[in-house]
Protein backbone atom coordinates (compact mmCIF):
# COMPACT_ATOMS: atom_id res chain seq x y z
CA UNK A 1 0.00 0.00 0.00
CA UNK A 2 2.82 2.42 0.83
CA UNK A 3 4.49 1.67 -2.53
CA UNK A 4 1.27 2.45 -4.39
CA UNK A 5 0.90 5.79 -2.59
CA UNK A 6 4.52 6.68 -3.34
CA UNK A 7 4.05 5.89 -7.02
CA UNK A 8 0.82 7.89 -7.20
CA UNK A 9 2.41 10.86 -5.45
CA UNK A 10 5.29 10.80 -7.91
CA UNK A 11 2.86 10.63 -10.85
CA UNK A 12 0.80 13.60 -9.55
CA UNK A 13 3.78 15.78 -8.66
CA UNK A 14 4.68 18.85 -10.73
CA UNK A 15 8.32 18.70 -11.85
CA UNK A 16 8.65 22.49 -11.54
CA UNK A 17 7.28 23.22 -8.05
CA UNK A 18 7.56 19.62 -6.76
CA UNK A 19 4.03 19.80 -5.33
CA UNK A 20 0.78 18.01 -6.15
CA UNK A 21 -0.73 19.41 -9.35
CA UNK A 22 -2.92 22.47 -9.22
CA UNK A 23 -4.86 23.07 -12.45
CA UNK A 24 -2.58 20.68 -14.36
CA UNK A 25 -1.99 21.12 -18.11
CA UNK A 26 -0.48 18.49 -20.42
CA UNK A 27 1.85 19.21 -23.36
CA UNK A 28 2.08 17.32 -26.62
CA UNK A 29 5.11 15.43 -25.26
CA UNK A 30 2.79 14.01 -22.53
CA UNK A 31 4.53 15.86 -19.70
CA UNK A 32 2.22 17.67 -17.26
CA UNK A 33 2.74 20.72 -15.04
CA UNK A 34 0.80 23.15 -12.91
CA UNK A 35 -0.72 25.83 -15.19
CA UNK A 36 0.87 28.76 -13.31
CA UNK A 37 4.23 26.91 -12.97
CA UNK A 38 4.42 26.33 -16.74
CA UNK A 39 3.41 29.91 -17.54
CA UNK A 40 6.06 31.32 -15.18
CA UNK A 41 8.72 28.96 -16.58
CA UNK A 42 7.98 30.01 -20.19
CA UNK A 43 8.10 33.70 -19.28
CA UNK A 44 11.51 33.28 -17.65
CA UNK A 45 12.89 31.06 -20.44
CA UNK A 46 11.39 33.29 -23.18
CA UNK A 47 10.32 30.20 -25.11
CA UNK A 48 7.66 27.53 -25.02
CA UNK A 49 9.82 24.47 -24.63
CA UNK A 50 8.94 21.59 -22.26
CA UNK A 51 10.82 22.08 -18.95
CA UNK A 52 11.75 18.39 -18.97
CA UNK A 53 12.44 17.21 -22.54
CA UNK A 54 12.96 20.72 -24.05
CA UNK A 55 10.62 19.93 -26.91
CA UNK A 56 8.80 22.96 -28.33
CA UNK A 57 5.13 22.96 -27.53
CA UNK A 58 2.88 22.78 -30.56
CA UNK A 59 -0.02 24.26 -28.63
CA UNK A 60 -0.58 28.00 -28.64
CA UNK A 61 -2.94 27.77 -25.67
CA UNK A 62 -2.84 25.12 -22.95
CA UNK A 63 -6.02 23.73 -21.41
CA UNK A 64 -6.50 22.27 -17.97
CA UNK A 65 -6.42 18.44 -17.87
CA UNK A 66 -9.57 17.94 -15.77
CA UNK A 67 -9.12 14.18 -15.34
CA UNK A 68 -5.62 14.71 -13.93
CA UNK A 69 -6.87 17.63 -11.86
CA UNK A 70 -9.65 15.53 -10.29
CA UNK A 71 -7.18 12.76 -9.48
CA UNK A 72 -4.70 15.22 -7.94
CA UNK A 73 -7.35 16.93 -5.83
CA UNK A 74 -8.67 13.55 -4.64
CA UNK A 75 -5.17 12.47 -3.64
CA UNK A 76 -4.46 15.81 -1.95
CA UNK A 77 -7.70 15.52 0.05
CA UNK A 78 -6.83 12.00 1.21
CA UNK A 79 -3.41 13.16 2.32
CA UNK A 80 -5.01 15.96 4.27
CA UNK A 81 -7.25 13.49 6.10
CA UNK A 82 -4.30 11.23 6.98
CA UNK A 83 -2.27 14.25 8.11
CA UNK A 84 -5.12 15.30 10.37
CA UNK A 85 -5.34 11.77 11.81
CA UNK A 86 -1.59 11.63 12.51
CA UNK A 87 -1.72 15.07 14.10
CA UNK A 88 -4.60 13.89 16.28
CA UNK A 89 -2.69 10.78 17.36
CA UNK A 90 0.37 12.87 18.20
CA UNK A 91 -1.78 14.89 20.60
CA UNK A 92 -2.70 11.76 22.56
CA UNK A 93 -0.45 10.98 25.51
CA UNK A 94 -0.76 8.17 28.08
CA UNK A 95 -4.27 7.33 26.88
CA UNK A 96 -5.55 10.93 27.41
CA UNK A 97 -6.76 13.00 24.47
CA UNK A 98 -5.58 16.63 24.40
CA UNK A 99 -7.76 18.94 22.38
CA UNK A 100 -9.41 22.31 22.70
CA UNK A 101 -12.05 20.67 24.89
CA UNK A 102 -9.54 19.04 27.22
CA UNK A 103 -11.06 20.75 30.26
CA UNK A 104 -14.27 18.78 29.76
CA UNK A 105 -14.70 15.31 31.39
CA UNK A 106 -12.94 12.64 29.31
CA UNK A 107 -14.34 9.28 28.29
CA UNK A 108 -12.66 6.01 27.35
CA UNK A 109 -13.68 3.90 24.35
CA UNK A 110 -13.66 0.24 25.39
CA UNK A 111 -13.88 -1.00 21.78
CA UNK A 112 -10.84 0.98 20.57
CA UNK A 113 -9.06 1.08 23.94
CA UNK A 114 -8.36 4.83 23.85
CA UNK A 115 -9.50 8.09 25.43
CA UNK A 116 -12.05 10.13 23.47
CA UNK A 117 -13.35 13.68 23.69
CA UNK A 118 -17.14 13.97 24.29
CA UNK A 119 -17.26 16.92 21.83
CA UNK A 120 -14.82 15.95 19.08
CA UNK A 121 -15.86 12.29 19.11
CA UNK A 122 -19.59 12.82 19.61
CA UNK A 123 -20.58 10.64 16.64
CA UNK A 124 -18.16 8.04 17.98
CA UNK A 125 -20.27 7.68 21.14
CA UNK A 126 -23.31 6.43 19.26
CA UNK A 127 -21.91 2.98 18.34
CA UNK A 128 -19.02 2.25 20.77
CA UNK A 129 -19.06 1.42 24.47
CA UNK A 130 -17.75 4.34 26.56
CA UNK A 131 -16.82 4.46 30.23
CA UNK A 132 -15.24 7.10 32.44
CA UNK A 133 -11.51 7.53 32.36
CA UNK A 134 -11.30 6.85 36.09
CA UNK A 135 -13.11 3.53 35.69
CA UNK A 136 -10.98 2.65 32.68
CA UNK A 137 -7.77 3.41 34.55
CA UNK A 138 -8.88 1.28 37.49
CA UNK A 139 -9.78 -1.68 35.28
CA UNK A 140 -6.64 -1.39 33.16
CA UNK A 141 -4.41 -1.11 36.23
CA UNK A 142 -5.89 -4.35 37.60
CA UNK A 143 -5.38 -6.02 34.25
CA UNK A 144 -1.79 -4.83 34.10
CA UNK A 145 -1.19 -6.00 37.68
CA UNK A 146 -2.52 -9.41 36.69
CA UNK A 147 -0.22 -9.41 33.65
CA UNK A 148 2.68 -8.39 35.88
CA UNK A 149 1.97 -11.27 38.28
CA UNK A 150 1.78 -13.70 35.37
CA UNK A 151 5.17 -12.48 34.13
CA UNK A 152 6.67 -12.74 37.61
CA UNK A 153 5.27 -16.26 38.05
CA UNK A 154 6.63 -17.23 34.66
CA UNK A 155 10.04 -15.79 35.54
CA UNK A 156 10.03 -17.67 38.87
CA UNK A 157 9.29 -20.92 37.03
CA UNK A 158 12.19 -20.31 34.67
CA UNK A 159 14.45 -19.48 37.61
CA UNK A 160 13.35 -22.67 39.36
CA UNK A 161 14.14 -24.73 36.27
CA UNK A 162 17.46 -22.90 35.92
CA UNK A 163 18.28 -23.72 39.56
CA UNK A 164 17.37 -27.37 39.01
CA UNK A 165 19.61 -27.50 35.95
CA UNK A 166 22.48 -26.06 38.02
CA UNK A 167 21.85 -28.72 40.67
CA UNK A 168 21.83 -31.37 37.94
CA UNK A 169 25.16 -30.10 36.60
CA UNK A 170 26.75 -30.31 40.06
CA UNK A 171 25.19 -33.71 40.70
CA UNK A 172 26.37 -34.97 37.30
CA UNK A 173 29.93 -34.03 38.23
CA UNK A 174 29.61 -36.05 41.45
CA UNK A 175 28.10 -38.93 39.48
CA UNK A 176 31.03 -38.78 37.06
CA UNK A 177 33.63 -39.05 39.82
CA UNK A 178 31.72 -41.75 41.73
CA UNK A 179 30.99 -43.82 38.61
CA UNK A 180 34.59 -43.51 37.40
CA UNK A 181 35.80 -44.71 40.79
CA UNK A 182 33.48 -47.71 40.75
CA UNK A 183 34.33 -48.61 37.16
CA UNK A 184 38.03 -48.53 37.98
CA UNK A 185 37.41 -50.64 41.08
CA UNK A 186 35.51 -53.25 39.08
CA UNK A 187 38.18 -53.40 36.40
CA UNK A 188 40.89 -53.57 39.05
CA UNK A 189 39.15 -56.65 40.44
CA UNK A 190 39.01 -58.20 36.98
CA UNK A 191 42.60 -57.22 36.25
CA UNK A 192 43.72 -58.64 39.61
CA UNK A 193 41.91 -61.89 38.87
CA UNK A 194 43.47 -62.08 35.40
CA UNK A 195 46.90 -61.24 36.82
CA UNK A 196 46.61 -63.97 39.45
CA UNK A 197 45.32 -66.41 36.86
CA UNK A 198 48.20 -65.51 34.56
CA UNK A 199 50.76 -66.09 37.31
CA UNK A 200 49.08 -69.38 38.26
CA UNK A 201 49.21 -70.70 34.71
CA UNK A 202 52.79 -69.54 34.18
CA UNK A 203 53.75 -71.27 37.45
CA UNK A 204 52.07 -74.48 36.26
CA UNK A 205 53.98 -74.22 32.98
CA UNK A 206 57.30 -73.74 34.79
CA UNK A 207 56.53 -76.61 37.21
CA UNK A 208 55.83 -78.96 34.30
CA UNK A 209 59.03 -77.88 32.59
CA UNK A 210 61.02 -78.62 35.75
CA UNK A 211 59.32 -82.01 36.21
CA UNK A 212 59.94 -83.00 32.60
CA UNK A 213 63.53 -81.77 32.95
CA UNK A 214 64.11 -84.00 35.99
CA UNK A 215 62.72 -87.01 34.12
CA UNK A 216 64.99 -86.42 31.14
CA UNK A 217 67.98 -85.85 33.45
CA UNK A 218 67.31 -89.19 35.19
CA UNK A 219 67.06 -91.02 31.87
CA UNK A 220 70.20 -89.36 30.56
CA UNK A 221 72.13 -90.39 33.67
CA UNK A 222 71.17 -94.03 33.06
CA UNK A 223 72.17 -93.67 29.40
CA UNK A 224 75.52 -92.19 30.37
CA UNK A 225 76.16 -95.12 32.76
CA UNK A 226 75.33 -97.63 30.03
CA UNK A 227 77.57 -95.79 27.53
CA UNK A 228 80.44 -95.84 30.04
CA UNK A 229 79.97 -99.57 30.69
CA UNK A 230 79.79 -100.34 26.98
CA UNK A 231 82.85 -98.22 26.33
CA UNK A 232 84.79 -100.26 28.93
CA UNK A 233 83.65 -103.52 27.30
CA UNK A 234 84.62 -102.26 23.86
CA UNK A 235 88.08 -101.34 25.11
CA UNK A 236 88.46 -104.78 26.70
CA UNK A 237 87.47 -106.58 23.50
CA UNK A 238 89.79 -104.40 21.42
CA UNK A 239 92.64 -105.14 23.84
CA UNK A 240 91.87 -108.88 23.72
CA UNK A 241 92.03 -108.86 19.96
CA UNK A 242 95.58 -107.49 20.06
CA UNK A 243 96.97 -110.44 22.08
CA UNK A 244 99.09 -113.26 20.58
CA UNK A 245 97.61 -116.63 19.92
CA UNK A 246 98.24 -118.47 23.16
CA UNK A 247 97.40 -115.59 25.56
CA UNK A 248 94.29 -114.87 23.46
CA UNK A 249 93.10 -118.48 23.69
CA UNK A 250 93.52 -118.52 27.41
CA UNK A 251 91.47 -115.30 28.10
CA UNK A 252 89.03 -114.64 25.27
CA UNK A 253 86.13 -116.58 26.84
CA UNK A 254 85.75 -114.24 29.80
CA UNK A 255 85.91 -111.19 27.58
CA UNK A 256 83.44 -112.70 25.17
CA UNK A 257 81.00 -113.57 27.98
CA UNK A 258 80.99 -109.98 29.34
CA UNK A 259 80.60 -108.59 25.81
CA UNK A 260 77.67 -110.85 24.99
CA UNK A 261 76.01 -110.12 28.34
CA UNK A 262 76.08 -106.41 27.66
CA UNK A 263 74.99 -106.85 24.04
CA UNK A 264 71.91 -108.76 25.21
CA UNK A 265 70.69 -105.76 27.22
CA UNK A 266 67.59 -104.17 25.57
CA UNK A 267 68.11 -101.07 23.45
CA UNK A 268 67.45 -97.72 25.12
CA UNK A 269 63.95 -96.19 24.60
CA UNK A 270 62.95 -92.51 24.71
CA UNK A 271 60.47 -91.69 27.46
CA UNK A 272 57.07 -90.54 26.19
CA UNK A 273 55.69 -87.22 27.38
CA UNK A 274 59.08 -85.72 27.96
CA UNK A 275 58.09 -82.50 26.16
CA UNK A 276 55.87 -79.79 27.67
CA UNK A 277 52.18 -80.33 27.01
CA UNK A 278 51.67 -77.03 25.16
CA UNK A 279 48.12 -77.92 24.13
CA UNK A 280 47.15 -78.33 27.78
CA UNK A 281 48.37 -74.81 28.60
CA UNK A 282 47.16 -72.97 25.48
CA UNK A 283 44.13 -74.95 24.37
CA UNK A 284 40.91 -72.89 24.91
CA UNK A 285 42.88 -70.75 27.34
CA UNK A 286 40.54 -67.75 27.20
CA UNK A 287 37.47 -69.96 27.51
CA UNK A 288 38.80 -71.84 30.52
CA UNK A 289 39.78 -68.57 32.19
CA UNK A 290 36.31 -67.17 31.44
CA UNK A 291 34.68 -70.28 32.93
CA UNK A 292 36.69 -69.80 36.07
CA UNK A 293 35.83 -66.10 36.10
CA UNK A 294 32.10 -66.96 36.05
CA UNK A 295 32.46 -68.32 39.55
CA UNK A 296 33.40 -64.83 40.73
CA UNK A 297 31.13 -62.76 38.46
CA UNK A 298 27.40 -62.44 39.08
CA UNK A 299 24.51 -61.11 37.02
CA UNK A 300 21.55 -59.11 38.30
CA UNK A 301 18.36 -59.30 36.17
CA UNK A 302 17.30 -55.88 37.48
CA UNK A 303 19.51 -52.83 38.03
CA UNK A 304 18.08 -49.97 40.10
CA UNK A 305 18.09 -46.51 38.53
CA UNK A 306 19.55 -43.95 41.02
CA UNK A 307 18.05 -41.09 39.00
CA UNK A 308 14.55 -42.32 39.99
CA UNK A 309 15.28 -42.89 43.68
CA UNK A 310 13.57 -40.72 46.30
CA UNK A 311 16.21 -38.68 48.20
CA UNK A 312 15.58 -40.65 51.42
CA UNK A 313 16.63 -43.92 49.77
CA UNK A 314 20.22 -45.18 49.67
CA UNK A 315 21.35 -47.49 46.89
CA UNK A 316 24.30 -49.88 47.01
CA UNK A 317 27.34 -49.24 44.81
CA UNK A 318 26.37 -52.08 42.49
CA UNK A 319 22.78 -50.72 42.26
CA UNK A 320 21.18 -54.02 43.30
CA UNK A 321 19.92 -53.15 46.80
CA UNK A 322 18.14 -50.24 48.49
CA UNK A 323 17.49 -49.18 52.08
CA UNK A 324 15.78 -46.32 53.92
CA UNK A 325 18.35 -43.69 54.90
CA UNK A 326 18.75 -41.66 58.06
CA UNK A 327 18.58 -38.28 56.32
CA UNK A 328 17.25 -36.90 53.07
CA UNK A 329 19.98 -36.48 50.48
CA UNK A 330 20.49 -33.29 48.47
CA UNK A 331 19.56 -34.48 44.98
CA UNK A 332 18.30 -32.54 41.95
CA UNK A 333 14.57 -32.73 41.31
CA UNK A 334 15.01 -34.13 37.79
CA UNK A 335 11.88 -35.32 35.92
CA UNK A 336 12.65 -39.00 36.53
CA UNK A 337 12.95 -38.73 40.31
CA UNK A 338 10.16 -39.86 42.65
CA UNK A 339 9.24 -36.91 44.86
CA UNK A 340 6.30 -37.99 47.05
CA UNK A 341 6.99 -41.64 47.82
CA UNK A 342 10.09 -43.57 48.89
CA UNK A 343 10.22 -45.36 45.54
CA UNK A 344 12.94 -46.45 43.15
CA UNK A 345 12.45 -48.01 39.72
CA UNK A 346 14.47 -50.42 37.65
CA UNK A 347 16.75 -48.92 35.02
CA UNK A 348 15.26 -51.00 32.21
CA UNK A 349 11.60 -51.19 31.26
CA UNK A 350 9.77 -54.04 29.57
CA UNK A 351 7.25 -53.86 26.72
CA UNK A 352 7.22 -57.45 25.44
CA UNK A 353 8.07 -61.09 26.21
CA UNK A 354 8.68 -62.71 29.62
CA UNK A 355 10.88 -61.42 32.46
CA UNK A 356 11.49 -62.48 36.05
CA UNK A 357 13.66 -61.61 39.04
CA UNK A 358 13.91 -62.50 42.72
CA UNK A 359 13.79 -59.86 45.46
CA UNK A 360 15.20 -60.54 48.91
CA UNK A 361 13.07 -58.63 51.43
CA UNK A 362 14.38 -60.36 54.55
CA UNK A 363 12.61 -59.24 57.73
CA UNK A 364 11.77 -55.74 56.48
CA UNK A 365 8.23 -55.09 57.76
CA UNK A 366 6.78 -52.61 55.20
CA UNK A 367 7.39 -52.70 51.45
CA UNK A 368 5.85 -52.83 47.97
CA UNK A 369 7.44 -54.69 45.07
CA UNK A 370 6.19 -55.27 41.52
CA UNK A 371 5.81 -53.24 38.34
CA UNK A 372 4.69 -49.71 37.48
CA UNK A 373 3.75 -48.12 34.17
CA UNK A 374 6.19 -45.65 32.61
CA UNK A 375 3.75 -42.72 32.39
CA UNK A 376 3.07 -42.54 36.14
CA UNK A 377 3.42 -38.98 37.47
CA UNK A 378 6.49 -39.28 39.66
CA UNK A 379 5.83 -35.90 41.29
CA UNK A 380 2.16 -36.43 42.05
CA UNK A 381 -0.08 -38.58 44.19
CA UNK A 382 -0.72 -42.11 42.95
CA UNK A 383 -2.13 -44.58 45.52
CA UNK A 384 -0.99 -48.17 45.01
CA UNK A 385 -3.54 -49.83 42.74
CA UNK A 386 -3.69 -51.56 39.36
CA UNK A 387 -6.07 -48.76 38.36
CA UNK A 388 -3.13 -46.37 38.72
CA UNK A 389 -0.80 -48.64 36.76
CA UNK A 390 0.89 -50.35 39.75
CA UNK A 391 0.85 -54.15 39.95
CA UNK A 392 2.55 -55.21 43.15
CA UNK A 393 2.67 -57.32 46.30
CA UNK A 394 2.30 -55.26 49.49
CA UNK A 395 3.51 -56.18 52.97
CA UNK A 396 2.17 -54.24 55.97
CA UNK A 397 2.47 -55.22 59.64
CA UNK A 398 3.04 -58.89 58.86
CA UNK A 399 0.18 -59.13 56.34
CA UNK A 400 0.21 -59.34 52.56
CA UNK A 401 -2.20 -57.85 50.01
CA UNK A 402 -2.35 -57.53 46.23
CA UNK A 403 -2.17 -53.74 46.10
CA UNK A 404 -5.91 -53.55 45.49
CA UNK A 405 -6.89 -54.04 49.14
CA UNK A 406 -7.40 -57.79 48.88
CA UNK A 407 -5.57 -60.00 51.38
CA UNK A 408 -3.13 -62.57 50.02
CA UNK A 409 -2.65 -65.67 52.16
CA UNK A 410 0.78 -67.30 52.41
CA UNK A 411 1.92 -70.41 54.29
CA UNK A 412 4.96 -68.74 55.82
CA UNK A 413 6.66 -65.38 56.11
CA UNK A 414 8.39 -64.65 52.83
CA UNK A 415 12.09 -63.84 52.83
CA UNK A 416 12.28 -63.81 49.06
CA UNK A 417 9.70 -63.15 46.33
CA UNK A 418 9.94 -64.04 42.68
CA UNK A 419 8.31 -61.45 40.39
CA UNK A 420 7.36 -62.74 36.96
CA UNK A 421 6.02 -60.70 34.03
CA UNK A 422 4.41 -62.13 30.92
CA UNK A 423 3.81 -58.90 29.03
CA UNK A 424 2.20 -60.42 25.96
CA UNK A 425 -0.36 -62.34 28.06
CA UNK A 426 -0.88 -59.41 30.43
CA UNK A 427 0.12 -61.23 33.61
CA UNK A 428 2.10 -60.19 36.68
CA UNK A 429 2.72 -63.13 39.03
CA UNK A 430 4.38 -63.57 42.41
CA UNK A 431 5.94 -66.80 43.73
CA UNK A 432 7.88 -68.14 46.69
CA UNK A 433 11.19 -68.98 44.97
CA UNK A 434 12.07 -71.64 47.54
CA UNK A 435 9.49 -74.10 46.22
CA UNK A 436 7.85 -71.95 43.47
CA UNK A 437 4.60 -71.81 45.43
CA UNK A 438 2.20 -69.47 43.62
CA UNK A 439 1.21 -66.41 45.69
CA UNK A 440 -1.11 -64.61 43.29
CA UNK A 441 -1.41 -63.40 39.66
CA UNK A 442 -2.86 -60.14 38.41
CA UNK A 443 -4.21 -60.11 34.84
CA UNK A 444 -4.55 -56.91 32.88
CA UNK A 445 -3.96 -55.35 29.47
CA UNK A 446 -0.65 -53.54 29.18
CA UNK A 447 -0.41 -50.64 26.75
CA UNK A 448 2.97 -49.14 27.63
CA UNK A 449 6.38 -49.95 29.05
CA UNK A 450 6.52 -51.30 32.60
CA UNK A 451 9.36 -50.76 35.06
CA UNK A 452 10.35 -52.86 38.11
CA UNK A 453 9.02 -51.03 41.17
CA UNK A 454 10.27 -50.95 44.78
CA UNK A 455 8.89 -48.97 47.72
CA UNK A 456 10.19 -48.92 51.33
CA UNK A 457 8.44 -47.28 54.26
CA UNK A 458 9.96 -45.46 57.21
CA UNK A 459 10.30 -48.01 60.00
CA UNK A 460 12.80 -47.13 62.72
CA UNK A 461 13.94 -50.65 63.44
CA UNK A 462 14.35 -51.38 59.75
CA UNK A 463 16.45 -48.44 58.62
CA UNK A 464 19.48 -50.64 58.15
CA UNK A 465 17.57 -53.41 56.37
CA UNK A 466 18.11 -53.76 52.64
CA UNK A 467 15.77 -54.91 49.92
CA UNK A 468 17.98 -56.61 47.39
CA UNK A 469 17.80 -58.03 43.89
CA UNK A 470 19.15 -61.58 44.12
CA UNK A 471 22.08 -62.08 41.82
CA UNK A 472 22.75 -65.22 39.81
CA UNK A 473 25.91 -66.74 38.42
CA UNK A 474 26.47 -66.26 34.73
Amino acid sequence: MADRRTFLKSYLRCRVCSKIFRDPVSLGCSHSFCSNCLKTFWEQAKNKNCPICKRKSSKEHTEVNFALKELAESFAGRQKTESFRRERQDKEWDGMLVCEHSNDPQLFCVDEQRAVCPVCDFPHQQSHKLISVEEAVSVLREQLKSDLKSLQDKRNKYKQVEETYNEMIQHSKKQLLSTERQIRAEFNKLQQFLKEEEESRLAALREEEEQKGRTISREMKMIEEQISSLSDSISAVEKELQKHSMPFLSSYKDTQSRARAQSSVSDPQLVSGALIDVAKHLGNLSFRVWEKMKEKVHFSPVILDPNTAHPILCLSDDLTSVKYGDTKQQLPDNPERNANYANVFGSEGFSSEKHSWVVEVGDHPDWNIGLIKASTDRKGEYPVSPKNGIWCLVHRSGKYNNGDGQTVRVKKSLQRIRVQLDYNRGEVSFYDPEDMTHIYTHRDTFAEKLFPYFCIFNVDDAKTSDIKICETKI
